[in-house]
């Protein structure tokens, strides 16, 4: 983040300032050798803190501009306050195939979402605030922290003198370089959510999961929209099936796929912003309101002192980190957006983890180790944890796959909610899970047992055993464990029990 603006001065927003950032906020007098300095107030730097103070050890934290990061202030916290209204807006219309009927037009008053946004938002941030982390015992600092040195940090005038330190500053949304875009005023995730009226026409750069999930909920709540990608399909990453479900709800839901699609310029035409586009051999000019930008993040590695420190990074790698997260200097570690490709608040919290316990008690906690899952919060939900199938191919892992499609699921049905499937890789042979994915409306909700069963070491066939309450869509689960469990019934066997039950039925 950087030069973050709250709009509208309203409560809400007071409130969540005099806890992220309070303006008359005065930073401690250091006094003696930290153990631990922590650089950056997000996700990572918080448990970091948090959890080193906790463990008794002389803890400093260093923000620049607002605590909880991205996630509280322009990330995770506002983002899924407005897909939820999105949602309600969605099920609010389709209500009728359920028997409810709604007299009149499904209005969104779009004031109030953002509003409601605010105020969830201002709500949550006493969690993240100053003024907690100082009862933690920690000592809270806000300003520009820059290494002097591979053990001293200056923030405010003042040098902190540390035994460790911990890089957790982060990343910011990318501004591409495409002409005339700069000068052409464009939203980011760092400004959307400053937003009070409804674009009539939104143009959204970008088909990963913010672009994606930004789009459907605007489409929602009434704007044009139309979702630019250079790609040929949406979330390239994700399971192909899996994206055209999505894909498929998207359009449903109003939103304008110009795929394959590249973006050659942009000027300002009166009211109108215009964007000329190079698609399928031609060059198509499209006028909106706005413009949304999320063509990725880049690490905030600018004006730490990081070279006086001795630490090595990368502009667009971020800072360079060993599997225990130590940076090139032995004495500072990294964690979260600042150092790894799982820009997700929960893997900053485990990084956290690992980083306390490696700076602090000399550990040797890999990151290698984690079982990373992540969710796109669309409708339905794309979740995902372990190896891709063509990532197992460039490994040479054979694959066995088992996969549940929802239509054939009793709750998914009940529930309108068919369009999805559980899809589970295993080791050619063996029950011990790889990978998933799940298309579901709680897709998200639903991985955390596959997840739970790749920590653990259980393999599917622990799945199968597994009850699961009737009627539930995460049944889907334990059907494709079931489908594992069918295939290690040899032909002989099978045989068996076809002329055992034909018997027992004469």
């Amino acid at each position: 983040m950087s030069g973050l603006v709250l709009h509208p001065q309203d409560v809400h927003n007071e409130t969540l300032l005099s806890h992220v950032h309070p303006p008359t906020w005065e930073n401690p007098k250091p006094s003696g050798k930290y153990n631990i300095v922590v650089l950056g107030a997000g996700t990572a730097g918080l448990i970091t803190a948090a959890g080193s103070a906790g463990l008794g050890a002389k803890a400093a934290l260093i923000e620049r501009e607002w605590m909880g990061g991205d996630c509280l202030n322009v990330g995770c916290v506002p983002s899924k306050a407005l897909l939820s209204a999105a949602r309600v807006a969605a099920q609010v219309r389709q209500a009728a195939g359920f028997g409810v009927e709604i007299e009149g037009q499904v209005k969104v008053n779009f004031a109030t979402v953002m509003e409601r946004m605010r105020k969830l938002r201002a709500a949550i941030s006493p969690n993240d605030s100053a003024q907690r982390y100082a009862s933690l015992g920690v000592d809270m600092y806000f300003g520009q922290a820059s290494f002097t040195g591979p053990q001293t940090v200056n923030v405010g005038g003042q040098t902190l003198h540390f035994d460790k330190a911990v890089i957790a500053t982060g990343a910011r949304a990318v501004k591409p370089d495409i002409p005339g875009l700069k000068e052409v005023e464009f939203l980011t995730n760092e400004t959307v959510f400053n937003l009070t009226e409804l674009p009539r026409r939104l143009a959204v750069l970008g088909g990963g999961p913010i672009g994606c999930e930004l789009a459907q909920a605007f489409a929602r709540f009434g704007s044009q929209v139309t979702l630019i990608e250079h790609n040929t399909h949406i979330m390239h990453r994700e399971d192909r099936e899996a994206v055209q479900i999505v894909e498929r709800q998207m359009i449903e839901d109003g939103v304008h796929l110009l795929l394959n699609a590249q973006l050659q310029r942009a000027y300002q035409d009166g009211p109108d912003k215009v964007l000329e586009l190079a698609h399928e051999g031609t060059t198509t000019q499209l006028r909106v309101d706005a413009i949304l930008v999320g063509v990725g993040r880049a690490p905030n590695v600018e004006g730490l002192g990081l070279d006086e420190a001795g630490v090595e990074f990368d502009a667009r790698q971020g800072v360079l980190v060993n599997d225990r997260l130590q940076t090139t200097n032995p004495h500072i570690y990294a964690a979260g957006d600042i150092c790894s490709r799982f820009k997700f608040t929960h893997a900053a919290d485990a990084m956290a983890r690992i980083a306390i316990q490696n700076a602090l008690f000399h550990g040797r906690a890999k990151f290698s180790a984690l079982h990373i899952p992540w969710c796109t919060y669309t409708d339905p939900e794309i979740a995902h944890v372990g190896l891709y199938p063509h990532e197992a191919a460039q490994q040479n892992i054979p694959l066995q796959t088992f996969t549940q499609q929802l239509h054939h699921v009793d709750r998914a049905i009940l529930d309108g909610q068919t369009q999805g499937f559980v899809k589970i890789h295993v080791a050619a042979g063996k029950d011990k899970i790889l990978g998933a994915t799940i298309v579901a409306a709680h897709a998200g909700d639903m991985l955390s047992e596959i997840t739970l069963a790749m920590v653990g070491k259980l393999g599917l066939g622990t799945l199968a055993k597994t009850i699961h309450p009737y009627p539930t869509q995460a049944e889907a689960i334990k059907r494709a464990a079931d489908a594992y469990n069918r295939t290690r019934l040899k032909p002989w066997v099978k045989a068996v029990f076809g002329r055992w039950f034909l018997w027992t039925r004469r």
